[in-house]
């Protein structure tokens, strides 16, 4: 069965694993996904991520990070939310490029260099689809 929209999936399975506590989930891999897993955790949202060479398709382990001890553990992640769909297509210009919670977030684009957050694309000058916002 084929899946309209595997960027939303990832993360919707981050997002339930965070809910109940998980240290870590698995996702289907694929180039872009790696791209995003990259960029949550150079940003410091996730502890790490590696991708095995499974037949037929490669998956993607992305170790959650959390803050506070054992009692009161929380996500350094606080929300995910899907901007660009199949369905509806989100584009923005390098000057309209989205703040998320005043600088507080990041903006994960798809440009023509490559996916970035928003702040790289801003400094590069270049605009693109908006996939997702992460706070």
């Amino acid at each position: 069965m084929t899946m309209t929209d595997p960027i939303a999936d990832m993360l919707t399975r981050i997002r339930n694993a965070i809910m109940v506590g998980h240290s870590y989930v698995v996702v289907p891999g694929s180039k872009m996904k790696s791209a995003i897993a990259k960029i949550l955790r150079d940003e410091g949202f996730i502890e790490n991520y590696n991708v095995t060479k499974d037949r037929p398709q490669p998956m993607i382990r992305i170790w959650l990070k959390y803050a506070g001890d054992k009692k009161d553990r929380r996500s350094v992640i606080t929300g995910l939310k899907r901007v660009s769909k199949p369905g509806r297509r989100v584009y923005a210009g390098k000057k309209d490029i989205p703040w998320v919670l005043s600088g507080m977030g990041i903006a994960v684009l798809s440009t023509s260099r490559g996916i970035m957050t928003g702040k790289k694309a801003r400094r590069l000058g270049i605009g693109g689809e908006v996939l997702c916002h992460i706070w």
